[in-house]
């Protein structure tokens, strides 16, 4: 079976979670794309060339291998931002553009979250999702993860959240057809649970 699930949605509302439970729940694979960016972001620094340079950074992308998304220093906030950063450019998004579209395809059924998958990867995904939350309670849940200050980690979240949302290539915007699930108010256990019964409304007769 052919299904894709889109998960999109800003930093730190709990798209990633929901979207691991969700391919949990349904035995599909599961890719976080912002860990491609996360990648190509960390290793332009490391090399010393920046993540602005376009052709540079789109190189690493074409080069990316598994073994890059494994790397121990992706989940930091150095990271995100350099990822936020080689994600307008359209040269890096088009060298990723086939891995996730060949993924999203996947024999098996797979789950797809970042910031542009149900309105560019993946426009034709059988299930789409907007997973969002309030800054405070982002900034919140955030500012524990990295035992951060969370009035620093609130304007880093705005921050990225404007470059996200204002970029040229693929803005960060809701699907027309996307379910918004608000996770402010939410349980971890509530969300899932809505985005599961809503992934399983449209599965195929039988394939639930």
């Amino acid at each position: 079976m052919i299904f894709t699930v889109a998960i999109d949605g800003p930093a730190a509302a709990g798209k990633g979670t929901i979207a691991r439970a969700v391919a949990d729940s349904f035995g599909f694979g599961h890719l976080d794309t912002g860990l491609l960016y996360r990648a190509v972001g960390v290793q332009a620094l490391h090399d010393g060339r920046g993540v602005i340079d376009p052709h540079w950074s789109a190189e690493l992308a074409r080069r990316l291998t598994p073994e890059d998304l494994a790397r121990s220093d992706l989940r930091t906030a150095r990271a995100g931002q350099a990822a936020s950063k080689v994600a307008v450019l359209p040269e890096v998004r088009a060298a990723l553009l086939d891995f996730q579209k060949r993924f999203a395809r996947r024999e098996g059924g797979a789950v797809l979250d970042g910031r542009d998958i149900g309105t560019v990867i993946c426009p034709q995904a059988e299930a789409k999702l907007f997973v969002t939350a309030s800054d405070d309670a982002r900034a919140g849940r955030r500012a524990a993860e990295l035992g951060a200050d969370p009035a620093s980690v609130l304007a880093d979240l705005r921050a990225r959240d404007a470059r996200d949302a204002s970029r040229d290539a693929a803005p960060m915007v809701a699907a027309a057809d996307a379910l918004l699930l608000d996770t402010t108010e939410l349980s971890i256990d509530a969300a899932v649970a809505r985005a599961v019964a809503y992934v399983k409304d449209r599965l195929p007769d039988g394939a639930a």
